[in-house]
């Protein structure tokens, strides 16, 4: 693979074909391009968190607290307008992210394409989409709620006195064991994902059908990948490190988070394009 005639065409297709960037920027709208300074936003991305939890070393006695009703209407309804809305970016963002990715390679191919195609592209794959991008975090989802039953038991068992040394000893041993198990899970499929995107948009495979496809191509050409995913990294420290304290500024000033958006959306742009010609590339597209 010549990396430098692919940067290259990677650069002429979005500078000439600037609905990609506008892509872009509905991609980074789902807070995956977020931060002060300037990042990929597209595609190898490690989304995980945590929160740390303390607990006291006397429980105390379980006391009913009434808030009045307004004040508990008012905050349901601010949790969930924040989630309605943190959905929809990430349905619209998930969607953008196929139409990238469909816009790309048609015009690679030399076909016409624009924004409402593309769109449209990513619209009609839309379910399979999300499932894809959905994956990734069911072993996240699922340490978080087997977590939460045990401090609940803990909580509990602490509460009745019994045996709270042993009981947690017995509780965290195999909650650890199986985050040595789901978080790796989670880490592959969340790296695989940038090829199960492309198997579903460029080929029409399913979620899972997709995930398998995105494996073999991976395989098949792992020292490539691996070449693209290393200088990625340098490019997005190097781009960091200019726009450090431009990035900062406009994180600052509510006037100039558009044009924040507007690089971070180029970025998401080009960094989607060099996968998906990539992908071109490697399966004879």
């Amino acid at each position: 693979m010549d990396y430098g005639e692919l940067f290259i065409r990677v650069w002429n297709t979005v500078w000439e074909h600037k609905f990609l960037i506008l892509l872009g920027v509905l991609v980074t709208l789902s807070g995956v391009g977020g931060g002060s300074g300037v990042s990929s936003g597209a595609d190898f991305e490690w989304e995980y968190g945590g929160f740390p939890l303390t607990l006291p070393l006397e429980i105390p006695d379980w006391e009913i607290i009434a808030l009045p009703t307004p004040a508990v209407a008012n905050v349901i309804l601010f949790v969930t307008i924040i989630l309605v809305i943190g959905i929809a970016l990430w349905v619209a963002s998930t969607i953008a992210r196929g139409g990238l990715i469909a816009g790309a390679s048609a015009v690679d191919s030399g076909a016409s394409s624009g924004f409402a195609q593309a769109w449209s592209a990513g619209w009609q794959k839309g379910w399979r989409l999300l499932g894809i991008g959905v994956l990734p975090a069911i072993p996240g989802f699922i340490l978080a709620a087997l977590g939460l039953g045990a401090a609940t038991v803990g909580l509990y068992l602490s509460r009745v006195e019994t045996a709270p040394r042993l009981t947690n000893i017995g509780l965290v041993a195999p909650l650890a064991a199986l985050a040595c198990i789901l978080v790796p899970t989670a880490l592959a499929l969340s790296l695989l994902r940038t090829f199960a995107n492309r198997a579903c948009m460029l080929e029409g495979l399913g979620v899972f059908t997709a995930y398998r496809r995105g494996w073999d191509v991976l395989l098949e050409n792992i020292g490539p990948a691996l070449v693209l995913f290393l200088i990625q990294i340098v490019i997005s420290i190097g781009l960091g490190i200019v726009f450090f304290l431009p990035g900062v500024v406009m994180t600052l000033c509510c006037i100039l988070w558009p044009v924040l958006l507007l690089v971070q959306g180029a970025m998401a742009a080009y960094f989607s394009t060099v996968w998906t010609l990539a992908w071109r590339e490697w399966t004879g597209g």
